[in-house]
């Protein structure tokens, strides 16, 4: 089972795919509640240089709290992380697929809550 559902959107700058995957996912009720910039923090952490690389955290709040009230500690999995990364000729798209990421949690009523997210997210990408 691959672990990110990925997509490569050519002759691209990174500042406009990432204006693209917000709107798509803030069309499918997710906001973004962390950002890191891994270029700038490699750059001042240990002055080394790589491509554009970015880490969205993403969450759908209403999807996290289905979550959250049938599995507690489910929020250890959360958010939703999506990264984009300098790639030859664009960025790279990928987002977790959370059937996956979850599979430690060993509670299958949480098999519907995550199949929707995973859905959503491809969505999301896909729409970019």
């Amino acid at each position: 089972m691959t672990y990110t559902h990925d997509r490569i959107i050519k002759a691209s700058a990174i500042d406009d795919v990432d204006a693209r995957l917000r709107a798509t996912l803030g069309e499918r009720g997710f906001g973004v509640l962390t950002e890191i910039d891994v270029k700038a923090t490699l750059k001042a952490k240990i002055d080394t240089d790589i491509d554009d690389y970015r880490i969205l955290g993403a969450c759908n709040p209403g999807m996290a709290y289905k979550a959250i009230r049938i599995e507690p500690r489910a929020g250890a999995m959360l958010p939703c992380n999506v990264i984009l990364r300098a790639v030859a000729g664009g960025i790279e798209i990928s987002a977790i697929d959370p059937v996956a990421s979850m599979q430690a949690i060993e509670n299958p009523a949480l098999d519907e809550v995550t199949t929707e997210v995973r859905t959503m997210l491809i969505e999301a990408v896909e729409a970019v």
